[in-house]
């Protein structure tokens, strides 16, 4: 059986159930704002900054297999927008839900003969240690699932141009003049006829040359 790695009851994420005691219907409220772990969000793209403020309501209910916490973090995130790179802010509303099973009982609350047969199963399971649960993990889960995975600065935001990297929305007229490569040689070609037939109206060209000096012979 997975139990929760030493549960230390000055962590902030650690709560204490031994006031609610097992006797199933018996009810917690609890609210409070601990500092955010360490990578709590999308690591590199967005999540709530280290020591950032995360408020809790909490509601701790006894039932027969343990005790089912429901509840709900709030707390800002900051990230990157995914379009335009610019830094951005969001508010963070994640709900979550989670039975932290007694040790010593199966799933149906009664006292479990043989706590290795359901290895496998125990291992997706939270239980309580020594009447103490520990939250990080389940607000880590909920918090990944309610961030975006491509977070924008706005719903409408237009990213960055592709040939000079300017942001689009500060400038909606921005535009570049597309030339086809495949006319680029022609066009290079034009400009060359182009020169020579002024030449020739200048008289500066090679024939211009040869009839003025026949005309001065």
């Amino acid at each position: 059986m997975v139990l929760n790695a030493r549960l230390d009851h000055r962590d902030p994420l650690v709560f204490d159930t031994h006031e609610l005691g097992r006797r199933p219907g018996a009810l917690q409220r609890l609210t409070r704002t601990v500092d955010a772990p360490r990578d709590f969000g999308l690591q590199g793209v967005i999540g709530v900054p280290e020591g950032a403020p995360v408020e809790l309501d909490l509601r701790l209910e006894s039932v027969m297999e343990g005790v089912l916490v429901t509840g709900t973090a709030r707390a800002k995130a900051e990230g990157e927008c995914v379009r335009c790179l610019e830094p951005l802010e969001q508010q963070l509303e994640a709900d979550f839900q989670e039975l932290f099973s007694y040790p010593d009982a199966d799933d149906r609350g009664r006292p479990a003969a043989e706590p290795g047969d359901d290895a496998e199963d125990d291992e997706d399971r939270l239980f309580i240690e020594d009447g103490l649960i520990g939250l990080e993990p389940v607000l880590r889960d909920a918090v990944v699932l309610a961030l975006p995975m491509q977070p924008v600065c706005q719903e409408d935001c237009q990213g960055l141009c592709s040939e000079c990297g300017v942001r689009l929305s500060d400038d909606p007229d921005h535009h570049h003049d597309a030339v086809d490569i495949r006319w680029a040689a022609l066009q290079g070609l034009a400009g060359s006829l182009e020169d020579g037939e002024k030449d020739e109206m200048s008289g500066d060209g090679p024939e211009s040359a040869d009839a003025a000096e026949k005309q001065e012979k």
